[in-house]
């Protein structure tokens, strides 16, 4: 879900749609989104799930500093979805098979 039309972020129908890519699976998005924005936009929930209880996680405080929607950006590791804007045909990686593995051998 969406707003459209926002008194100070403008028209969305103005704005650039680029592709993302989230666990492989494209996605739009808008310039100016987070990463969590446009996931969430997009129905997108889960970003990671717990190392030891395999809990899903995602969007929490949306303000950076929780750390629970942490995700692999381009290779980069722990990149915090709601502080980091999308670009074009950026690869955004849950984790969720490597973590799922990970806890499995503890």
């Amino acid at each position: 879900m969406r707003v459209n039309d926002h008194p100070v972020l403008g028209n969305l129908e103005k704005q650039t749609k680029i592709k993302i890519y989230f666990d492989d699976q494209q996605y739009v998005a808008y310039e100016g989104d987070t990463i969590a924005s446009a996931l969430l936009a997009s129905g997108v929930r889960t970003l990671r799930r717990h190392e030891d209880k395999d809990t899903p996680r995602g969007i929490y405080c949306n303000i950076g500093h929780c750390f629970e929607c942490r995700v692999r950006v381009n290779g980069k590791n722990t990149v915090r979805a709601c502080l980091t804007p999308v670009e074009n045909n950026m690869r955004i990686e849950s984790g969720l098979f490597s973590l799922c593995n990970f806890s499995k051998r503890r």
